[in-house]
């Protein structure tokens, strides 16, 4: 089961990233899902690594 306080980084359909917490986002479905890095311990945490992933050129910046 999920930790209900982890954060996730899930990419967008424009390649843009999002910050979202456990209870929104659906783990398991088939290979429609859209990417995502997680879970991390607190909202900060995913901020900077949603950040990291910018620079590293998996994400567009907002």
């Amino acid at each position: 089961m999920s930790n209900p306080n982890a954060w996730y980084v899930v990419r967008q359909e424009d390649g843009s990233c999002k910050v979202v917490p456990a209870d929104e986002v659906v783990i398991g479905e088939t290979s429609t899902q859209r990417e995502q890095w997680g879970p991390f311990e607190s909202q900060g945490v995913a901020i900077a690594r949603r950040v990291g992933l910018i620079r590293a050129g998996k994400c567009k910046p907002v």
